[in-house]
């Protein structure tokens, strides 16, 4: 690619992490060469990659992520470039969830903040000052994390379930769609009621059941219960 004149040029795909401001490359199209996301770091201040997406020289991809022109955006680049917000010394701690993973899997806009999941039994406390991020202690199932780019995110059900219990319904709604319309992602309707049923009694149940219940056809919108 060309680089805006007065900057360094960038180094090869895969040169390095892109939390540390180098290149980190991610699967492209089949036979194709590999996508490149760029964030602020050693080799380019956030300035500069600022002042090159408003040229035209990169596109901004995420926050603190960017993707050369044409580049396409893919859950793989997005988790990594959720990883670009999260402390290094923690990241192997911690579990992107809720809107941040609906993002990640293109159901959603990306947050203000990163939201993450740790573990019940690892320790939270310590974790809390990091800027930008905001963490929920939650019980995590062996089937309720995958790993994408690097990063742990929680599962597309595991996600749903979560959003519908502790969004609220004016973000949920459109990202509990967006799961539901996307057959790779593998979140049925049915499937995510009976696991949103299934959770210990808690007060937002009942609401998770009714951003639910705003998803399925007229006619059977009576079928979900009320608690």
């Amino acid at each position: 690619m060309t680089l805006r004149p007065g900057y360094p040029a960038a180094s090869s795909p895969g040169a390095g992490p892109a939390a540390g401001g180098q290149p980190a490359s991610a699967p492209g199209q089949p036979g194709g060469a590999p996508s490149v996301l760029y964030s602020p770091g050693t080799l380019f201040s956030w300035a500069e990659l600022q002042a090159m997406a408003s040229d035209g020289v990169l596109t901004q991809l995420s926050q603190r992520g960017y993707l050369p022109p044409g580049a396409a955006s893919t859950p793989q680049l997005r988790a990594r470039a959720a990883a670009c917000t999260i402390p290094p010394p923690i990241r192997q701690r911690v579990v992107a969830g809720r809107m941040t993973a609906a993002w990640i899997y293109g159901c959603a806009g990306e947050p203000d903040r990163t939201a993450l999941l740790v573990d019940a039994n690892r320790r939270v406390s310590s974790l809390r000052a990091t800027r930008g991020c905001t963490f929920h202690e939650v019980r995590l199932g062996p089937f309720d994390v995958v790993s994408l780019g690097g990063l742990m995110v929680s599962s597309p059900l595991r996600t749903a379930v979560d959003i519908a219990l502790h969004v609220d319904a004016e973000r949920a709604v459109p990202a509990l769609g967006a799961f539901l319309a996307a057959p790779e992602l593998n979140v049925r309707l049915r499937l995510l009621i009976r696991a949103v049923e299934a959770t210990p009694r808690l007060p937002y149940r009942r609401s998770a059941l009714a951003k639910l219940a705003a998803l399925l056809p007229e006619q059977d919108r009576g079928t979900v219960p009320d608690c």
